[in-house]
């Protein structure tokens, strides 16, 4: 039964979530195959090192470190990498990150070869590959629209998704099965030399050359701040960023405490473990394979639902897991669950963003995605610690069901109706002095003339381009009104240089461009005038600061 009324909007721009779309496209499937190749490794790594910390220390709570350090790094580390998926070439970025990681997993393996690795030293391994992954993971989630076309978008989203979750499915069990056949040492080698698969296909792939912008790439900590600002300010992340908080915080409990539910619950070994991880991962393929039909019956914000319900039943299954049966059916479902949640929101967060800012907005939404896991695998680790494991499972649950009332009126976004792409319609500044790229502050005013009848309406309307002025940069918005002259109205907004107000005329989108023609037409009899005021620079001018007596 649907979780809501909600039907999908026929005039969406991402109409069709099936996987197998976007293989049509030669560059997604080559790029594909490599991420898959390389994340059998990653999930062969990720099982060998849970379940070599439960043979170093059992403690509930340093094996739940493990997930801690593994996510802890996307947390710290996803925004810089964000502004810097922004500003500089995606993939000679990510070619170089590629071989770094490859040299630190091969540094791991030897180690553990040697049998050199404690528990502080597995942790510091797992931190430094998941640091190196936090750095290419908004890269790699903002090339995906340069793979294939904007229609076949949510399609390839759900096809990476496909891929992680075959990886997931593979990786585990192929780790349990090498570690009993070839010792603990033998996965950290695969994942190592799995890597070159990737290096290879970014090596391989020629992105289409495009114009891009005239003007110099921004600076990292102006780019970060531009980042957070376009964030605070656009309603439609920020609704999915409260309910992809909301589903991984609880969902972490299962990440976190799986390798104690194998080892002591259910008293299985590194095979075990490895197949219920693998389950996870089958169920995952399997929800992409209906992922289509669920999006159809329930909707984007149903699906969430649906999905988060799924996966507080698949908790409460490995709370009562005594035997291997329940823990593989929890696992189904909670990778059926998982695979429809994070397709939806991450189609989401794609849709939100506008192309320059599209890495910074995927490194927030991956800072919160694993900000959740951390302080979730965390707290369950501790609090199974202390209450025992079915107690931490039952209360993850309970709290993921309350998520989903307490985060319901945060809807999400499927593309329909919405034009990201530049307009390019403000005309160049008409200029009379020297503007240096870097002088300013610059004050940008707008002056309407507005008929009596007409003010009410369009001070509630132009409060609609706040938002826009800031998610492109600005600051210190506001709207003044003429004491001794009737209906001029003047609209300022601040930007930090001449140079970052050219780039406000390149972020302006489509849509922002119908908002903005919306409230020009109450002033019909009269075009708005824009200005343009820098800020004077009294020591080149030899005048110095003036003082508080020198001015009127």
């Amino acid at each position: 039964m649907p979780l809501s009324n909600e039907k999908p909007d026929p005039s969406s721009t991402v109409p069709d979530t099936s996987p197998w779309i976007a293989f049509r496209h030669t560059t997604f499937t080559v790029v594909w195959i490599a991420t898959v190749v390389a994340n059998v490794g990653t999930w062969m790594y990720n099982a060998a090192s849970g379940w070599l910390m439960t043979s170093l220390d059992a403690n509930p709570l340093t094996v739940s470190l493990v997930q801690v350090a593994s996510s802890l790094p996307m947390f710290l580390f996803a925004l810089p990498a964000g502004a810097l998926a922004d500003t500089v070439d995606k993939r000679r970025f990510l070619i170089g990150c590629e071989i770094v990681l490859t040299i630190i997993a091969a540094a791991s393996a030897v180690l553990v070869g040697l049998n050199l690795v404690t528990p502080p030293i597995l942790l510091l391994f797992t931190f430094l590959l998941g640091a190196g992954a936090a750095f290419t993971a908004p890269a790699w989630q903002s090339v995906v629209p340069q793979l294939v076309p904007r229609q076949d978008l949510a399609a390839a989203v759900a096809g990476n998704g496909v891929g992680v979750n075959i990886s997931r499915a593979i990786g585990p069990a192929l780790g349990g099965a090498v570690i009993g056949g070839f010792g603990i040492a033998a996965p950290f080698w695969i994942n190592a030399l799995s890597n070159f698969a990737v290096i290879g296909a970014l090596l391989w792939w020629r992105p289409a050359s495009s114009q891009g912008s005239a003007l110099p790439p921004e600076r990292l900590a102006g780019a970060m701040v531009i980042g957070f600002r376009h964030a605070r300010f656009n309603p439609k992340l920020r609704a999915t960023l409260v309910r992809a908080a909301a589903f991984f915080f609880f969902a972490s409990a299962y990440w976190a405490l799986l390798p104690l539910v194998a080892r002591n619950q259910i008293a299985g070994g590194p095979a075990l473990y490895g197949i219920l991880l693998g389950a996870i991962g089958v169920g995952a393929v399997i929800g992409a394979f209906i992922l289509p039909w669920m999006r159809t019956t329930f909707g984007p914000n149903g699906l969430v639902a649906a999905g988060t319900a799924g996966t507080a039943l698949s908790l409460i299954l490995l709370g009562i897991a005594r035997h291997a049966e329940i823990g593989l059916a929890a696992c189904l479902i909670a990778g059926i669950s998982w695979i429809g949640v994070l397709a939806t929101v991450n189609v989401s967060v794609q849709v939100s963003l506008p192309d320059w800012v599209r890495g910074r907005g995927l490194a927030i939404f991956v800072t919160v995605f694993f900000g959740a896991m951390t302080a979730g695998s965390a707290l369950w680790g501790q609090i199974a610690s202390g209450l025992g494991l079915p107690t931490a499972h039952f209360l993850a649950a309970a709290g993921a069901v309350a998520g989903i009332a307490l985060t319901w009126r945060w809807k999400l976004q499927t593309g329909a109706g919405i034009d990201l792409a530049p307009s390019m319609h403000w005309p160049s500044p008409v200029l009379a002095i020297e503007a240096d790229a870097d002088r300013g502050p610059v004050l940008i005013t707008v002056e309407y003339r507005i008929s009596a009848e007409r003010r009410e309406a369009f001070l509630v309307s132009i409060r609609d381009l706040e938002q826009q002025r800031r998610r492109d940069g600005a600051y210190s918005w506001d709207v003044f009104e003429d004491a001794a002259e009737s209906g001029r109205f003047l609209e300022t907004f601040m930007v930090a240089s001449w140079l970052e107000h050219l780039r406000q005329h390149q972020r302006v989108t489509n849509t922002d461009r119908a908002v903005q023609d919306a409230i020009r037409k109450f002033g019909a009899a009269a075009e708005p005038k824009v200005a343009h005021l820098i800020a004077a620079n009294f020591r080149q001018t030899g005048l110095g600061t003036p003082s508080k007596q020198s001015l009127p």
